[in-house]
């Protein structure tokens, strides 16, 4: 049982991490106006779990922190993680077995 939560942590932690980077790189991009990371792709990464790492990047690079989609869809994603987390964890395990 130990190993499912070293694996949970582990997979959270490289998520996150690429959360974070994807938005230093994209803020990178925008500023030379190269090719950018699409949008579509920074909310994947923090639906599959980087929300916390992309919330840092956007204020850690002050990027995408003026659009609406970005500063409300982002804790939203996460707000819904955190909530999912919980029923798992807690529900007792008849929920899941009618």
């Amino acid at each position: 049982m130990k190993d499912i939560w070293l694996i949970i942590a582990v997979y959270l932690a490289v998520t996150n991490l690429i959360g974070l980077v994807l938005m230093g790189i994209d803020k990178a991009k925008a500023k030379r106006r190269k090719w950018r990371i699409p949008e579509a792709t920074l909310f994947l990464v923090a639906a599959i779990g980087g929300s916390i790492g992309s919330i840092l990047g956007m204020y850690i690079f002050r990027h995408k922190t003026k659009h609406l989609t970005f500063t409300i869809g982002m804790p939203v994603i996460l707000l819904i993680q955190i909530i999912t987390a919980c029923i798992l964890l807690f529900a007792p395990l008849n929920l899941f077995f009618f």
